[in-house]
């Protein structure tokens, strides 16, 4: 492979080590900052990384009437609703178990695809399907599924990181118009933008200014990191990427994601490496790969890896 050719490969790795290791920052910031707090800054961040990378390579271009309520839309479900659910339910529940969980977004396409667009699913997704739920089960219980019965092994946390999955699949369900209408890091540059705007009405609620004076430096490099690398540079090298790479291929750098999480963890935060979360884990990536291998997305439709 020549040099050209392994630029993708290399920038779509990066923008998923970054995104398997913002749990980990995530949970490492809320530690100093609530999370409206610490959402707001995040994608402030994010969002001037992404104008001036448009305004350097003279992509930038104002969005048409007709968009702005899509855009607001998109935004609202995909910045400022799922980065809440993120962000408070990373405060109770572990990162390891978050990004198991937020994994299993591809299996909501999926079946909201079934559900809204009529597409078909086979008998081998559909025991996808199933297998995936029952990895999940395993990790939330932490390998004991008769715990889940009454919620006592989940916690509050684990049971928003759920509800982001889900809300995932509709934000990529809807995106699916516009991605065939602009430029994709054109348009998430508008939908962040929308969805940083609804966040800083939440942010105003409780300001925090006094708690980010107070942060430490680890607070700020886990800030940075989320802003900067994860909802900057990773949004760029990602959709960089998938200008070259095959469709049928972008699904495998997805897997690596909560793989990287569980390393992260385990190093930063000290989060036991179980059973429960390794094999509930395997099960649940064989699930995913069950309902994605017989119908890969289109390469316009693949933004399920962003956080």
């Amino acid at each position: 492979m020549t040099r050209s050719r392994l630029v993708p490969y290399l920038q779509a790795t990066f923008a998923v080590l970054l995104w398997g290791a913002s749990f980990v920052a995530t949970k490492v910031a809320l530690r100093y900052l609530a999370p409206d707090a610490l959402v707001w800054l995040r994608f402030g961040m994010g969002l001037a990384l992404l104008g001036l990378t448009m305004l350097a390579r003279r992509q930038f271009e104002l969005p048409g009437r007709n968009d702005l309520a899509y855009f607001a839309l998109l935004g609202l479900i995909g910045i400022t609703f799922h980065q809440w659910l993120q962000s408070n339910g990373l405060v109770t529940a572990q990162a390891t178990t978050g990004s198991w969980i937020v994994a299993t977004s591809p299996i909501f396409i999926a079946l909201l695809g079934w559900l809204a667009l009529k597409e078909k699913l086979s008998a081998f997704q559909i025991l996808g399907i199933g297998v995936a739920v029952l990895g999940v089960l395993l990790v939330v219980s932490r390998g004991d599924l008769r715990a889940l019965v009454g919620g006592r092994a989940a916690t509050t946390g684990d049971f928003l990181m759920m509800v982001s999955a889900p809300n995932w699949a509709v934000f990529s369900i809807l995106s699916r118009r516009g991605l065939k209408q602009h430029p994709a890091a054109r348009m998430m540059f508008y939908v962040m933008a929308f969805g940083w705007g609804f966040t800083t009405l939440l942010f105003l609620l409780n300001p925090q200014f006094a708690a980010m004076r107070q942060m430490p430096w680890d607070g700020w490099i886990g800030v940075i990191f989320l802003g900067v690398f994860c909802s900057g540079l990773a949004y760029i090298f990602w959709y960089d990427a998938l200008k070259s790479i095959p469709a049928s291929q972008v699904g495998v750098f997805l897997y690596i994601e909560p793989l990287v999480t569980v390393a992260v963890a385990w190093a930063v935060l000290g989060e036991r490496l179980t059973w429960a979360s390794l094999i509930g884990g395997a099960v649940t990536l064989t699930g995913i790969w069950m309902v994605n291998r017989l119908k890969p997305a289109p390469r316009d439709e693949k933004v399920e890896g962003a956080v």
